[in-house]
């Protein structure tokens, strides 16, 4: 515009427009320039800084990117630690040549890893959308089970071969995320509390708990699953009323699992972590499907947390029906979200913000 203009005037009239533009230009360009780094910056007041968007979250590679990639594909491996011996199910996609997310899928009570495997559908999911995945299990008399109480042997044991899958594999970490189920579920709470400083979100799905030990060092965004119609870990808290029909540990007769849920409803437990995690004022609830109603928080950016509430819905994970446990025991599934798809997508928009571990 402004040389049209100054081909119609004078010499000297056309160079001093032309100055004027220079300075006008160099003007807007720091203004701009202020206006980014005033939006994207901690100032002296305590203004806080705009979060960047997570794909904007560059990757940190772990030590086992040093090594040679990991052959892509399933494999079942062994490993010990903390006094513990057990196996993990390892699920690697193609193209290892970059740091990729790593999910761990912990099993339920009474469920082998295999079958947490087939149920969840995460390894051959993680498979086509680029992370690895570890279902393990623990090698115990009686029936597979976690101890996810504080600083436990189990949970020495998950966080110990955390560490080996970082240090044998080309690994983000700052895309760590933990789900499970059921008991599962427990553990998936308790590791949020215990290595809050190295998972970046969890995805508890019917279990989602609450802790009074807990004490997290950051946020820890959390989406949850669980049926309204639970027999196993009541919506309303505690035990439901099928849980009389599982053995106890050793295999005789039991009123319900190991270090069972707690007393407290799933909608106060999501209450809870999102009081945990900063974020202030009354839930907002949406109905996503005609059986499922998303409780939602107004959390900071990287401290969401999410309650996916299945209505009629039993003791599964949600569009992928138990193998094994009948409907008469679990109740139904439902088929109108997947929690495999739902909580990848919610793993990808929350990766760890702060310090790594490692």
């Amino acid at each position: 515009m402004f040389e049209n203009a100054a081909a119609s005037w004078s010499t000297r009239q056309g160079a001093a427009v032309h100055r004027t533009a220079l300075r006008v230009g160099r003007a807007a360009r720091a203004l701009l320039a202020a206006t980014a780094l005033a939006a994207t910056t901690l100032t002296a007041a305590g203004q806080v800084a705009e979060a960047a968007p997570a794909n904007s979250v560059a990757a940190v590679g772990s030590s086992g990117c040093h090594l040679p990639a990991v052959t892509s594909g399933q494999s079942t491996r062994h490993f010990s630690a903390a006094g513990r011996s057990g196996t993990y199910i390892q699920d690697v996609p193609p193209g290892t040549s970059h740091p990729l997310p790593l999910v761990f899928d912990l099993h339920g009570y009474l469920e082998l890893a295999v079958l947490e495997h087939e149920g969840s559908g995460l390894g051959p999911y993680g498979d086509s959308h680029g992370f690895v995945t570890i279902t393990p299990q623990i090698d115990e008399p009686g029936w597979p089970r976690w101890d996810f109480s504080p600083a436990s042997a189990d949970v020495s044991y998950l966080s110990q071969l955390m560490s080996h899958i970082e240090a044998t594999s080309c690994i983000d970490l700052r895309r760590v995320y933990v789900a499970g189920l059921s008991m599962g579920a427990f553990t998936t709470s308790s590791l949020a509390c215990q290595l809050s400083d190295r998972i970046a979100a969890v995805a508890p799905v019917a279990g989602l708990q609450n802790f009074s030990w807990c004490r997290t060092q950051r946020p820890v965004p959390v989406i949850a699953f669980h049926g309204t119609a639970d027999p196993l870990v009541a919506y309303g808290g505690g035990q439901g009323a099928n849980a009389r029909y599982l053995p106890s540990p050793d295999g005789g007769s039991s009123s319900g699992p190991q270090n069972g849920p707690g007393p407290t409803d799933i909608p106060a437990n999501a209450a809870a972590w999102a009081h945990r995690n900063g974020c202030p004022g009354k839930p907002q609830q949406r109905k996503v499907t005609a059986d499922v109603v998303v409780t939602s928080f107004d959390c900071p950016a990287n401290a969401t947390v999410e309650l996916y509430s299945v209505l009629g819905g039993g003791h599964t994970w949600p569009g992928h029906a138990s193998i094994v446990s009948p409907t008469p025991l679990v109740g139904s599934t439902t088929t109108s979200i997947d929690a495999t798809a739902t909580m990848w997508d919610f793993f990808q928009a929350h990766p760890l913000t702060g310090p790594v571990h490692g």
